[in-house]
Protein backbone atom coordinates (compact mmCIF):
# COMPACT_ATOMS: atom_id res chain seq x y z
CA UNK A 1 0.00 0.00 0.00
CA UNK A 2 1.16 3.69 -0.86
CA UNK A 3 0.17 5.43 1.89
CA UNK A 4 -0.46 8.74 -0.46
CA UNK A 5 -2.66 10.35 -2.97
CA UNK A 6 -0.15 12.06 -4.18
CA UNK A 7 0.29 11.24 -8.47
CA UNK A 8 4.44 11.69 -8.31
CA UNK A 9 4.88 9.54 -5.49
CA UNK A 10 2.43 6.69 -7.33
CA UNK A 11 4.27 7.66 -10.80
CA UNK A 12 7.50 6.75 -8.72
CA UNK A 13 6.34 4.01 -7.15
CA UNK A 14 5.41 2.01 -10.43
CA UNK A 15 8.97 2.78 -11.76
CA UNK A 16 9.42 0.00 -9.50
CA UNK A 17 6.91 -2.78 -10.97
CA UNK A 18 5.76 -3.66 -7.81
CA UNK A 19 2.16 -4.00 -7.35
CA UNK A 20 0.31 -1.57 -5.32
CA UNK A 21 -2.76 0.86 -4.23
CA UNK A 22 -3.13 4.39 -2.62
CA UNK A 23 -4.89 5.35 0.34
CA UNK A 24 -5.06 8.38 1.85
CA UNK A 25 -3.62 8.39 4.80
CA UNK A 26 -6.07 11.25 6.54
CA UNK A 27 -3.44 12.79 9.18
CA UNK A 28 -2.42 16.04 10.30
CA UNK A 29 0.46 17.56 8.64
CA UNK A 30 1.13 20.86 10.67
CA UNK A 31 4.87 20.88 12.42
CA UNK A 32 5.00 20.47 15.70
CA UNK A 33 5.95 24.14 17.53
CA UNK A 34 10.18 24.32 16.87
CA UNK A 35 10.47 21.04 14.53
CA UNK A 36 13.04 21.09 11.99
CA UNK A 37 11.87 20.18 8.62
CA UNK A 38 13.52 16.80 8.46
CA UNK A 39 11.87 15.86 11.55
CA UNK A 40 8.76 17.01 10.53
CA UNK A 41 8.89 15.10 6.55
CA UNK A 42 10.32 11.86 8.69
CA UNK A 43 7.47 11.73 11.87
CA UNK A 44 4.55 12.79 8.80
CA UNK A 45 5.93 9.77 6.82
CA UNK A 46 5.89 7.27 9.44
CA UNK A 47 2.61 8.27 10.50
CA UNK A 48 1.11 8.05 7.35
CA UNK A 49 2.25 4.71 7.15
CA UNK A 50 0.70 3.94 10.37
CA UNK A 51 -2.47 5.18 9.92
CA UNK A 52 -2.91 3.18 6.26
CA UNK A 53 -1.94 0.12 8.12
CA UNK A 54 -5.03 0.32 10.80
CA UNK A 55 -6.97 0.19 7.43
CA UNK A 56 -4.81 -2.33 6.11
CA UNK A 57 -3.76 -4.89 8.87
CA UNK A 58 -2.07 -7.57 6.64
CA UNK A 59 -0.17 -4.83 4.27
CA UNK A 60 3.39 -3.68 3.58
CA UNK A 61 2.47 0.39 4.10
CA UNK A 62 4.89 2.46 2.41
CA UNK A 63 4.21 6.20 3.82
CA UNK A 64 6.26 9.58 2.41
CA UNK A 65 6.76 12.97 2.85
CA UNK A 66 8.70 16.14 2.05
CA UNK A 67 9.28 19.52 3.29
CA UNK A 68 10.88 22.23 1.77
CA UNK A 69 12.52 25.39 3.21
CA UNK A 70 14.83 28.42 2.10
CA UNK A 71 16.98 30.10 5.11
CA UNK A 72 14.57 28.97 7.87
CA UNK A 73 11.26 29.69 5.83
CA UNK A 74 8.70 26.78 5.39
CA UNK A 75 8.05 26.21 1.40
CA UNK A 76 4.54 24.17 1.29
CA UNK A 77 2.65 23.44 -1.64
CA UNK A 78 1.83 26.92 -2.85
CA UNK A 79 -1.70 26.44 -4.05
CA UNK A 80 -2.06 29.23 -5.53
CA UNK A 81 -0.04 31.29 -8.60
CA UNK A 82 0.69 34.48 -5.62
CA UNK A 83 2.07 32.47 -3.35
CA UNK A 84 4.35 30.43 -6.31
CA UNK A 85 5.75 33.66 -7.12
CA UNK A 86 6.24 34.74 -3.60
CA UNK A 87 7.92 31.22 -3.60
CA UNK A 88 10.04 31.33 -6.66
CA UNK A 89 10.91 34.89 -5.64
CA UNK A 90 12.64 34.02 -2.44
CA UNK A 91 14.06 30.68 -4.06
CA UNK A 92 15.76 33.10 -6.72
CA UNK A 93 19.70 32.92 -6.59
CA UNK A 94 19.72 30.89 -3.71
CA UNK A 95 19.40 27.23 -2.09
CA UNK A 96 16.71 25.23 -1.04
CA UNK A 97 16.72 22.39 1.30
CA UNK A 98 13.92 19.62 0.58
CA UNK A 99 13.97 16.84 3.12
CA UNK A 100 12.06 13.98 2.67
CA UNK A 101 11.35 10.99 4.97
CA UNK A 102 10.26 7.55 3.83
CA UNK A 103 8.64 4.79 5.83
CA UNK A 104 7.74 1.27 5.33
CA UNK A 105 5.49 -0.28 7.71
CA UNK A 106 4.42 -3.95 7.99
CA UNK A 107 1.20 -4.18 9.86
CA UNK A 108 1.57 -7.68 10.58
CA UNK A 109 4.63 -7.37 12.46
CA UNK A 110 4.82 -4.28 13.61
CA UNK A 111 8.13 -3.47 12.30
CA UNK A 112 9.04 0.05 11.00
CA UNK A 113 12.02 1.25 9.00
CA UNK A 114 12.42 4.97 7.98
CA UNK A 115 14.79 7.14 5.90
CA UNK A 116 15.52 10.86 5.72
CA UNK A 117 16.75 12.06 2.52
CA UNK A 118 18.23 15.29 1.84
CA UNK A 119 17.88 16.87 -1.30
CA UNK A 120 19.92 20.95 -2.11
CA UNK A 121 18.71 22.62 -5.24
CA UNK A 122 19.95 25.96 -6.18
CA UNK A 123 17.89 28.39 -8.00
CA UNK A 124 19.33 30.16 -10.81
CA UNK A 125 18.97 34.09 -10.66
CA UNK A 126 15.08 34.55 -11.70
CA UNK A 127 13.48 37.24 -13.23
CA UNK A 128 9.95 37.94 -12.76
CA UNK A 129 8.87 37.47 -16.34
CA UNK A 130 10.92 34.23 -15.85
CA UNK A 131 8.81 33.00 -12.90
CA UNK A 132 5.82 34.38 -14.75
CA UNK A 133 6.08 32.43 -17.79
CA UNK A 134 7.27 28.98 -16.16
CA UNK A 135 4.14 29.20 -13.94
CA UNK A 136 1.60 29.87 -16.39
CA UNK A 137 3.27 27.34 -18.16
CA UNK A 138 3.40 24.67 -15.63
CA UNK A 139 0.98 25.41 -13.11
CA UNK A 140 3.30 23.64 -9.87
CA UNK A 141 0.76 25.00 -7.45
CA UNK A 142 0.62 20.90 -5.57
CA UNK A 143 4.73 21.04 -5.27
CA UNK A 144 6.21 22.01 -2.58
CA UNK A 145 8.59 24.89 -3.57
CA UNK A 146 6.40 25.38 -6.72
CA UNK A 147 8.97 23.74 -9.38
CA UNK A 148 8.94 20.33 -11.01
CA UNK A 149 12.37 19.50 -11.30
CA UNK A 150 10.95 16.57 -12.99
CA UNK A 151 9.61 18.85 -15.91
CA UNK A 152 9.89 22.38 -17.45
CA UNK A 153 10.98 23.54 -13.40
CA UNK A 154 14.40 21.89 -14.09
CA UNK A 155 14.79 25.06 -16.11
CA UNK A 156 14.71 27.47 -12.77
CA UNK A 157 17.81 25.19 -11.02
CA UNK A 158 21.62 25.62 -11.34
CA UNK A 159 22.42 22.30 -9.06
CA UNK A 160 20.99 19.87 -7.28
CA UNK A 161 22.96 18.13 -4.58
CA UNK A 162 21.78 14.59 -3.13
CA UNK A 163 22.12 10.84 -2.83
CA UNK A 164 18.99 9.65 -4.36
CA UNK A 165 17.40 12.23 -7.46
CA UNK A 166 13.87 10.83 -6.74
CA UNK A 167 13.71 12.16 -3.77
CA UNK A 168 13.52 15.68 -4.81
CA UNK A 169 10.48 14.23 -6.17
CA UNK A 170 8.83 13.08 -3.28
CA UNK A 171 9.79 9.46 -3.13
CA UNK A 172 13.08 8.28 -2.36
CA UNK A 173 13.55 5.01 -4.64
CA UNK A 174 16.79 4.17 -3.54
CA UNK A 175 16.16 4.35 0.10
CA UNK A 176 12.92 2.88 -0.69
CA UNK A 177 14.35 -0.37 -2.02
CA UNK A 178 16.63 -0.26 0.85
CA UNK A 179 13.40 -0.92 3.32
CA UNK A 180 11.66 -3.19 1.34
CA UNK A 181 14.24 -5.56 1.43
CA UNK A 182 14.85 -5.04 5.36
CA UNK A 183 11.01 -5.83 5.43
CA UNK A 184 11.51 -8.91 3.70
CA UNK A 185 10.38 -7.85 0.26
CA UNK A 186 13.97 -7.40 -1.82
CA UNK A 187 12.42 -6.29 -5.54
CA UNK A 188 15.08 -8.46 -7.46
CA UNK A 189 14.91 -11.63 -4.87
Amino acid sequence: MLASTSRYRRELLERLGIPFECADPHIEESPLAGEAAGATALRLAKAKARAVALRYPQALVIGADQVASCDGLRLDKPGNHENAVRQLTTMSGRSARFDTGVAVFDAQSGKLGARLVGCTVTFRALSTPQIERYLRLERPYDCAGSAKAEGLGITLIERIETTDPTSLIGLPLIALTELLAQAGAPLLG
